[in-house]
């Protein structure tokens, strides 16, 4: 007999119409994120993944979601090289490599969620009922394993859809990130009927459909009924300030008192109708103010001129044994100009405020410039205004939902952002950021006021409405009153349960496979 007929199969073999498919994914994907916006395709941006993947392997799987997770956040975060290159200064070689891990690493994810799919689909759990779970799943993973990085989770995608994320309140932002992969798989399968039907064996997905568009009628019904709610509540009348002071100048001594200038002049503007809280950016003091001096002096005597606390950024330090800690910070002074409160970022910027391991990898070092390494602030406090408690999240604080969760069970009935997203340019950072900012307020039923340096300042309401939006690179302030926060949601007070049920669910999934295995 002749078996050289018989050939094991290829199961390397890919053909090139599934990777392009799994990139498309991947870049409809990413067009859904802010700058474009293009919110609707979020909704389809996972079908040409799932059609590449259809009776492939497991393993086959991973590598298409891999290409389609290294398109789509290549497409995301390219604004990195931007904070590398332009503003830390090093070689173009050094960053595309930081770049390639992150993406890589992000990419990961994805390649993982295929292939525990297509493995489930083997052992009779069907892609529609495992899908949803097993993004929330990794989703979650993602936001704390390796310090957490949340960034571009895919409810974020909807943030102007203000009637979906309202939900965010019960389900943090995961739970928008479950229906939209559930629409995708919906999708998907009608796409797969249209296709079988012409064959005479097309099956629709009629109880998925069902349970979908039940889900979506409750999500839009809860968020009508929210949105039409009345918040009673005293409110405040806030200024933000937008000095658009150039990255490249901010640390340089000679131009501190020409940076207090600017903040000073918009700050008496802002306030000349009579405000209860003046906020500036992130660093917006490019010195230690606590070692006092003529220019901490002159952010005193705004206070006092304008007859309200004034919030700033600024570094501060501590002495412990004989070593100096450093701390990226916030200082609260009350209208008699008296410091109140300092509140200190938690969570910081990996290789961006300080290195990881630094002991073990010596020749590791900051990616971008600042005034030194920083260290991650012990307490978690609202500082009091006179007119309320606010909760300072720093910079990249904000796209963390459990930050803003201990700032609301510690009292916080505003929550302030302040950051620097000079880093990023022009790029599609800053409105990524401020998309994923608004979440917190919607979780929290909590206003949050955004001071940028350089863009976008705005106010968030309660709802996840963003008012006053400042452009990019020019100086601004915004004024409005907002409501003060009174009351903790079910999030608040319950954090991310339905993320951890979606982990168990995904679980309990995993041990039906190996059961029947």
């Amino acid at each position: 007999m002749d078996y050289s007929r018989f050939k094991m199969p290829d199961f390397n073999a890919i053909p090139r119409r599934d990777y392009l498919l799994a990139v498309v994914s991947g870049l409809l994907l990413a067009l859904s994120f802010p700058k474009t916006g293009l919110t609707v395709l979020s909704w389809v941006a996972l079908v040409p993944l799932l059609l590449a993947c259809g009776q492939k392997s497991a393993e086959k799987a991973a590598r298409l979601g891999f290409a389609c997770g290294l398109a789509c956040y290549a497409a995301i975060l390219y604004w990195i090289n931007i904070a590398v290159t332009t503003y830390g200064h090093l070689p173009m070689a050094v960053s595309i490599t930081v770049f390639i891990i992150l993406i890589a690493y992000m990419a990961a994810y994805f390649a993982v969620l295929c292939f525990l799919m297509r493995l489930g689909e083997e052992k009779g759990i069907p892609a529609v009922l495992s899908l949803p779970f097993l993004w929330v799943s990794l989703e979650f993973a993602r936001s704390f394993f390796l310090t957490g990085f949340p960034w571009a989770s895919l409810g974020y995608s909807q943030y102007r859809i203000l009637p979906l994320i309202q939900i965010a309140d019960l389900t943090g932002v995961y739970g928008v990130s479950f229906l939209v992969v559930l629409g995708n798989m919906v999708v998907y399968l009608v796409l797969r009927g249209l296709v079988k039907s012409r064959g005479g064996k097309g099956e629709y997905p009629l109880r998925s459909g069902i349970v979908f568009l039940a889900l979506m009628i409750v999500a839009f019904v809860y968020g009508y009924l929210r949105l039409s709610h009345s918040v009673p509540g005293e409110t405040i009348r806030v200024a933000l300030i937008q000095g658009n002071i150039d990255q490249s100048i901010k640390w340089d001594p000679a131009f501190r008192d020409a940076t207090i200038t600017i903040y000073d002049r918009l700050s008496r503007q802002a306030a000349a109708g009579g405000v209860d809280l003046v906020v500036w950016p992130e660093s917006a003091a490019p010195f230690f103010f606590q070692e006092g001096g003529e220019p901490s002096s002159r952010i005193m005597a705004l206070a006092t001129g304008t007859k309200s606390p004034v919030l700033f950024g600024s570094p501060a330090y501590e002495d412990v044994d004989g070593v100096r800690k450093l701390y990226n910070s916030a200082f609260l002074l009350s209208a008699e100009g008296k410091l109140l409160g300092r509140s200190d970022k938690v969570h910081l910027v990996p290789f961006g405020e300080y290195v990881p391991l630094a002991k073990a990898l010596p020749f590791v070092r900051k990616l971008v410039e600042g005034v030194g390494d920083f260290s991650p602030g012990e307490r978690l406090e609202a500082l009091d205004t006179g007119r309320g408690k606010i909760g300072v999240l720093v910079c990249f604080e904000g796209i963390f939902p459990e930050l803003s969760r201990r700032y609301a069970r510690a009292g916080a009935q505003v929550l302030v952002n302040i950051t620097n997203d000079a880093w990023y340019g022009r790029s599609s950072a800053p409105y990524q950021h401020l998309s994923m900012a608004s979440f917190r307020a919607v979780e929290n039923r909590m206003p949050l006021i955004r001071a940028a340096n350089t863009g976008i300042t705005a106010i968030i309401d309660c709802n996840g409405h963003i008012t006053g939006e400042t452009p990019l690179f020019k100086e601004a302030f915004v004024v409005d009153r907002v409501r003060l926060g009174t009351s903790a949601t079910f999030y608040t007070r319950f954090g991310d349960v339905f993320a951890v049920l979606c982990v168990l669910a995904s679980i309990a999934m995993a041990g039906f496979a190996v059961r029947k295995r």
